[in-house]
């Protein structure tokens, strides 16, 4: 994405990489989870991240996409510590056994990456009876946060080194029902429009960091939680939009951003030492950034919690 490459208070841009942004730091000690790290920017954070020494675990759902994805990191870095646990984000029942069996692995974990996430598709229902992008985007990444936490709290204890919680959002925000969030009418097949959806998750996800921003910042704990805007980037998030696959595939490399590029804004919140401290925050670009009213809703972000603490349970 060279068009629009201005350099931000942090040093870098839109066309920073992943690599760029992460340069001479090193994650040796720490552990992330990445979820949706089997293809797209999901992969280029497992990949930057253990490179610079992090051990990853990559939440996935198609666990023969992460071994090549493995394969392929460990033969380009051969001392990295990378592995894969099956995770689907639109099944609970899936949240509850990965977040089990990491729990009882043994594991610290420094930083959660919640990057998964599905874009603008056709009304469906998860296995859970919620619909898919809700489920997937916001549903599944609220139970797994919750579920970790407690293990995160500990690492931060133990350690004395800050835990990071990471939500993968979008500008999509601003594109979502009059509303906000449809808490009424979640599921509610009628109203549904597919972008809109796909924005109201979005904006679940930023509400979700802020209100548990605020938790953590109570609690009197290290661990800080932001959410951010990775870029327009060509990946298969697009493959529900035959039309706009074909226009991104066509046009990409001149507007949108590569996968390299993508990754970067997560690489830099989950690593970049100019983002101790901060919490509740909004990125993009590697620089912080504003989100719409409705992002900025404390009121808002309590009731969704109330609401997914509701669902989830």
């Amino acid at each position: 994405m060279w068009l629009f490459s201005r350099r931000g208070p942090s040093g870098f841009s839109s066309s920073s990489t992943a690599e760029e942004v992460t340069q001479g730091i090193d994650g040796t000690g720490l552990t992330a989870i990445v979820t949706g790290a089997s293809s797209g920017i999901g992969a280029e954070t497992t990949r930057v991240l253990a490179s610079r020494g992090v051990h990853v675990v990559m939440g996935v759902r198609n666990m023969t996409c992460a071994r090549d994805v493995k394969e392929a990191i460990v033969k380009e870095i051969p001392n990295a510590k990378v592995e894969a646990m099956e995770l689907d984000l639109s099944s609970m029942a899936s949240v509850r056994k990965f977040a089990s069996d990491f729990n009882s692995s043994g594991l610290s974990l420094n930083l959660l990456i919640n990057n998964a996430g599905i874009m603008d598709t056709p009304f469906m229902l998860s296995k859970d009876n919620i619909e898919l992008q809700f489920a997937t985007n916001h549903l599944g990444h609220f139970l797994l946060a919750n579920l970790l936490l407690d293990t995160m709290k500990k690492t931060e204890h133990e350690s004395r080194r800050e835990g990071r919680i990471i939500n993968v959002s979008s500008e999509a925000h601003h594109f979502t029902y009059r509303e906000g969030i449809r808490f009424d009418k979640i599921n509610d097949q009628s109203g549904y429009r597919s972008f809109a959806a796909y924005g109201q998750s979005k904006l679940a996800n930023i509400l979700h960091a802020n209100e548990l921003a605020r938790s953590l910042k109570e609690d009197g704990v290290d661990i800080t939680a932001n959410s951010l805007h990775p870029g327009a980037i060509v990946t298969n998030i697009f493959r529900h939009s035959s039309f706009v696959n074909g226009v991104a595939s066509k046009l990409g490399r001149f507007v949108l951003k590569s996968v390299q590029q993508g990754a970067a804004t997560t690489c830099y919140v989950a690593l970049h030492p100019q983002v101790k401290g901060l919490s509740g925050e909004y990125f993009s670009d590697c620089n912080l950034s504003k989100t719409t009213s409705q992002g900025r809703d404390a009121d808002l972000a309590k009731k969704l919690w109330d609401f997914s603490m509701n669902q989830v349970k």
